[in-house]
């Protein structure tokens, strides 16, 4: 780069990314119609990339690749659709006598806090008609919010593989255009900055779809063991819920509960849903993801959180699918822009030397805030020259006289002879 270039002050640097920042943001949210479709789009023809590049290896063109990558992509989301839908219908089928537990269940509960609380069945059912009565006023509005969002997944059935197609096949001709929108930039780190970002993307989708296979698996064996009905549907929908990550497994384990709390003589069996579901849980969180995503999505988790809930705020429920996917890819921007390179930092997670006990010490030693203690430890040494026998023998004795209490302590008296 040219040395005569202007160098502005940090805060400056800062304050200009975070209006950048700002800006995009609205911008996104301005746009999220047309970019909401284009960042799913993304993120499927990363997924799918692998797969176009072994079609291409067979010879059979860059574009026909494209186009048979997202076929087969299409063909697999409709599959689950139709899996989840179909077995739906069949569940509807029994959906009388379903009925007819639930309010068994439902007439038990109104009688058991009539005999705890005194409270009479009448008010119970007061209270619940004037819930319904909020919810009736709100009903306009929840329509269309619903019919909205319909159309929103109408447009994206429609925008999601086309957009795909033509991010597969124009690939090079995107990358070329960041080369050129980045001149001032070295062209390796662009490059790198850009193979970086499809690493961790990929690693992140292609761990999640894993991870989601290995937790529908153990859903299902957790419900078969519990002679719970329709299980893999229930196992399936829930692993499917983990595109909410951190709450899908737990919201995926409400249905199976209610469904056993409904067909099920005792109650525990909800409870040993619910149970389970949080076991798999745990094991996805602490072994299975870990061993499967790596480091290279190095989130740590109360940024994780924040973006959800930011993600949701900005996009919705689809924000809050995109949140992590997105968080990752800012987290590499930021380590490659030199003044935003302590908040790419923030976002990851932290070292060993941050968390164990004496941390905050070897905090304040590594930023030359606290020195390194010195060894305060005093030697006394005595010295006997032997100068009649053949050789010369020199003795050294030397005793610890005073010893820091940072430092691990050594033998009161050492003797050593050496030869000279």
């Amino acid at each position: 780069m040219d040395n005569n270039s202007k160098k502005y002050p940090y805060s400056l640097d800062l304050a200009s990314s975070f209006i950048a920042m700002a800006l995009l943001l609205a911008f996104m949210y301005v746009t999220q119609s047309v970019l909401v479709p284009l960042l799913f789009s993304i993120l499927i023809s990363i997924s799918l990339f692998p797969l176009a590049r072994f079609l291409e290896r067979l010879r059979l063109g860059k574009a026909f690749a494209a186009i048979l990558s997202v076929l087969i992509a299409i063909a697999i989301i409709w599959a689950l659709g139709w899996f989840i839908v179909h077995q739906s219908i069949i569940i509807g089928k029994d959906a009388s006598a379903i009925t007819a537990k639930v309010m068994s269940v439902l007439e038990r509960a109104q009688a058991w806090v009539e005999q705890s609380f005194g409270i009479e069945r009448t008010e119970i059912m007061d209270q619940l008609r004037d819930q319904g009565n909020k919810l009736a006023s709100n009903a306009g509005s929840v329509i269309t919010a619903t019919f909205g969002s319909i159309g929103n997944m109408v447009a994206g059935v429609i925008l999601v593989p086309l957009f795909s197609f033509f991010l597969l096949y124009y690939r090079d001709f995107f990358r070329e255009f960041f080369f050129r929108a980045f001149k001032s930039v070295p062209h390796t780190k662009v490059d790198t900055t850009l193979n970086k970002i499809y690493d961790v993307v990929q690693s992140y989708l292609l761990g999640l779809i894993t991870v989601m296979g290995i937790v529908a698996v153990l859903n299902t064996v957790g419900l078969m063991a519990m002679g719970i009905d329709y299980a893999w549907f229930f196992g399936t929908l829930a692993s499917l819920l983990m595109l909410l990550p951190y709450i899908g497994i737990a919201i995926g384990s409400i249905l199976p509960a209610l469904f056993a709390l409904a067909v099920k003589d005792s109650a525990w069996y909800a409870v040993g849903v619910i149970a389970w579901f949080q076991v798999v849980q745990f094991l996805e969180g602490n072994i299975i993801t870990p061993n499967i995503v790596g480091s290279k999505v190095s989130i740590n988790p109360l940024m994780a959180i924040i973006a959800i809930l930011l993600g949701g705020m900005l996009f919705g429920l689809s924000g809050l699918i995109l949140a992590l996917p997105l968080t990752a890819t800012i987290k590499v921007l930021f380590d490659a822009i030199p003044s935003m390179e302590a908040f790419g930092f923030l976002i990851g997670e932290p070292e060993k030397e941050h968390l164990k006990r004496n941390s905050t010490q070897v905090l304040l030693m590594k930023w030359g805030i606290v020195r390194k203690p010195k060894s305060s430890k005093k030697v006394e040494v005595e010295m006997e020259v032997d100068t009649e026998t053949v050789p010369e023998t020199v003795t050294m004795k030397y005793k610890e006289i005073h010893e820091s209490e940072e430092l691990p302590k050594g033998d009161d008296d050492v003797d050593a002879n050496s030869k000279s």
